[in-house]
């Protein structure tokens, strides 16, 4: 899928273990008894208004942020807040989200490509169509080291879409049914690497969860095949001619700010699964957590996750407001360190913005990629660098233009609200231990 050196040219740029799981606050009765925890209010996105981004989604959601448009990354968002109906203010989720590196290492070893450090991922955002984004607006875009010719670019999307059942729940007389159909606000780019299109988007959903996709599509390299020796797969008549197999490790860089502070916390859950003990009726299953203290490189396995901790903020039934990461499906490429773990978390430092080749002057020593970075320093303002990957073998079915294939994460809200944020008026007194109606 990469344009040979040959062929046409691109544009290079230069624990606590064993606890309760739980902080011990006791459940009020319905979430207008219970007392908010003082928090710091979200500040108004620190932005003009032509790079600010406001919807609010037909359930009375709320999401705000700021964008800004880097050469290698491309959209970068800012100061992300999120209010749900019933929330007297906007609550900060996030100081910064972006891309932090695409790599692509071809199957035969022959060529290795860093798309966002190496290519300018970020100069070559595209022209959208009016059909692309349907129902929404596409902004304008200056590139920074783009075409000279051509520095606008009409290029950012922002609009709604449904994504189905927000919830559905039958009440106990059977008579009535609770549901709502779920809203987003989508916010993506297209940018062209090579014979690559990719496709970034953020996905801001009414209930508080994100999600970070990219999307690969365009058309297979013509140059990258092989001679069949199982690094590739055959195309076209026959098989003798072999696109080369190849991997897409994504890696996506997030600064959290909950509750407008950057001094959140990391917790790691796992969960064991032990054979039914003597009487019992069924395997027991406990789950403890791990307070990450220290930078760390983390694996996902079963019944493994994390949350990044609000410092400072409360929900109304007196929790501590949360993120969870939420992995999405990966094939991991050992090959290089960096990309030999699924999650890193290392402790902010402004010069360290890439997952690998990471082009700045960060000072003698210091190294170019997120795996050297992990070296014991206190996480006070953690920042999380999340890598999935995706090993493409081509089909006959990449042929002409190539369907988009998607890798991503998600992040879901745990307690930052106290009920679900949609929950209807019928429901909203019932919170915590609600007694099975007779």
């Amino acid at each position: 899928m990469r344009v040979n050196r040959i062929g046409r040219a691109r544009s290079a740029a230069l624990g606590l273990s064993l606890v309760a799981l739980a902080a011990g606050a006791t459940t009020a009765a319905g979430p207008a008894a219970a007392r908010p925890e003082a928090a710091p209010a979200a500040a108004a996105p620190s932005c003009s208004t032509a790079f600010r981004i406001e919807q609010k989604l037909a359930s009375g959601t709320t999401w705000r942020m700021c964008w800004r448009f880097e050469s290698r990354s491309g959209l970068v968002l800012e100061d992300v807040s999120y209010q749900p109906p019933g929330e007297a203010a906007p609550i900060k989720v996030l100081n910064s989200a972006k891309l932090a590196q695409i790599h692509v290492p071809y199957d035969d070893g022959k060529n290795e490509f860093n798309d966002v450090t190496d290519y300018n991922f970020g100069s070559g955002l595209v022209n959208l169509v009016p059909g692309e984004c349907p129902g929404g607006t596409i902004r304008s875009v200056k590139v920074p080291d783009g075409d000279p010719a051509h520095p606008n670019v009409k290029g950012l999307c922002t609009t709604t879409r449904s994504r189905g059942h927000a919830y559905r729940m039958q009440a106990d007389t059977g008579d009535k049914v609770y549901q709502a159909q779920g809203k987003d606000l989508l916010v993506y780019t297209v940018n062209k690497v090579g014979w690559y299109e990719y496709m970034t988007e953020w996905r801001f959903q009414d209930d508080g969860t994100v999600n970070m996709n990219v999307g690969a599509t365009g058309s297979l390299s013509p140059y990258d095949y092989d001679a069949g020796d199982g690094r590739g797969w055959p195309l076209g008549k026959g098989a003798k001619a072999y696109a080369t197999s190849h991997s897409h490790n994504v890696f996506w860089r997030l600064d959290f700010g909950l509750d407008g502070s950057s001094k959140g916390r990391v917790e790691q859950y796992d969960s064991v699964v032990s054979p039914p003990a003597a009487g019992g009726q069924g395997p027991t299953n406990k789950t403890t957590r791990t307070n990450v203290t220290k930078e760390l490189a983390g694996d996902a396995k079963d019944m493994r996750w994390w949350r990044i901790v609000s410092a400072t903020g409360k929900n109304k039934d007196g929790h501590a407001r949360s993120y969870e990461l939420v992995p999405g499906p990966t094939a991991k490429y050992p090959g290089r360190a960096f990309t030999k773990h699924d999650v890193y978390f290392t402790e902010y430092n402004k010069c360290e913005q890439y997952a690998s080749n990471n082009p700045l002057n960060c000072g003698a020593g210091h190294g170019k990629s997120v795996d050297t970075w992990v070296n014991g320093q206190t996480l006070t303002h953690p920042v999380v660098w999340v890598n999935v990957g995706f090993h493409h073998i081509a089909r006959d079915e990449d042929q002409q233009p190539m369907p988009v294939h998607w890798q991503g994460f998600s992040i879901a809200p745990r307690d930052v609200t106290a009920m679900n944020p949609l929950t209807p008026a019928a429901l909203a007194g019932q919170n915590g231990h609600v007694e099975p109606r007779s």
